[in-house]
């Protein structure tokens, strides 16, 4: 937020623009790229505020609300309701519904796993998505293909590996690694996926179910989204387990995990610099 602002105008603007008395406000944990605030309303509501620049990260909260109301209308998995977003001055705002979290309940994994293997089935006439959105704070390209391996090159792996090169990552890509990544894409069709779906993008509500925030949605292949969730950890086996029981994945899904989890330790490396390049360049000698 821009330092010599009062953040109060921010506020102030919020409400007059949604009819609300904001009577209480406390910040919440938001990272590098937002600033997330709790609001209490004058009716007792509690709502979800995130600010952030909206010249360094145009059309991200657009793209964010139409993420998250596009999972909200599979009807699979809860979705926290975006009541509104726009901007204040050099800020960009959405407001949301705040989801109280608490603990899973006894068959919350699997549970989950039934939830997400329903989202995934469904599909699109192509990959893509109606609109580019973010997977951070990172643009992500979204145009309409119809072939799977040509979706994951072009529109995922490409423009990282760009972005990388023009930050004089070292590499050592070979004139064979995307023709051998291609080789080893099922051939599915798209499936609406989360896109961004590691563990602190999932809340367990205070009824101990699932919630997803925060998406980098599209239809692509599905196994992106299992990929994400074992790179960094934080799911149950059970989870795992139940996915491929409700919605079998192709043979050799473990020996194609890395290759999905590329594109996320790419993003990582393009946002959080080197210490994710030894990852990266392990997954590109195995392809290479």
């Amino acid at each position: 937020m821009n330092a010599d602002k009062d953040p109060g105008e921010d506020f102030k603007f919020i409400a007059e623009t949604n009819a609300i008395e904001i009577t209480d406000v406390k910040e919440l944990g938001g990272g590098d790229i937002n600033e997330v605030f709790l609001i209490t309303t004058s009716a007792g509501q509690e709502l979800v505020v995130k600010l952030n620049d909206s010249k360094k990260y145009p059309n991200m909260y657009r793209a964010e609300k139409n993420g998250l109301e596009t999972l909200a209308g599979t009807n699979t998995i809860q979705i926290p309701k975006v009541i509104n977003y726009g901007e204040t001055g050099d800020q960009s705002y959405i407001l949301m519904e705040y989801i109280a979290t608490g603990k899973p309940g006894g068959d919350f994994w699997e549970t989950f796993a039934t939830q997400l293997a329903d989202l995934h089935r469904n599909t699109s006439a192509q990959f893509g998505f109606s609109e580019d959105n973010y997977i951070g704070s990172l643009p992500q390209q979204n145009n309409p293909i119809t072939d799977a391996a040509e979706f994951y090159v072009t529109q995922r792996l490409e423009p990282q590996l760009e972005l990388a090169k023009k930050q004089d990552f070292d590499l050592g890509i070979s004139k064979y690694f995307l023709r051998n990544i291609s080789e080893n894409i099922p051939d599915e069709p798209p499936a609406l996926i989360h896109g961004d779906l590691w563990n602190g993008n999932l809340l367990i509500t205070a009824e101990g179910s699932a919630c997803l925030i925060d998406p980098a949605v599209a239809y692509a292949p599905r196994e992106m989204d299992l990929a994400m969730m074992k790179l960094f950890g934080g799911f149950d086996p059970r989870l795992f387990r139940t996915y491929a029981e409700e919605f079998p994945l192709e043979r050799g899904f473990e020996e194609r995990l890395p290759l999905w989890q590329l594109y996320y330790l790419l993003v990582h490396l393009n946002i959080f610099g080197k210490g994710y390049l030894n990852q990266v360049n392990n997954i590109i000698k195995k392809y290479n």
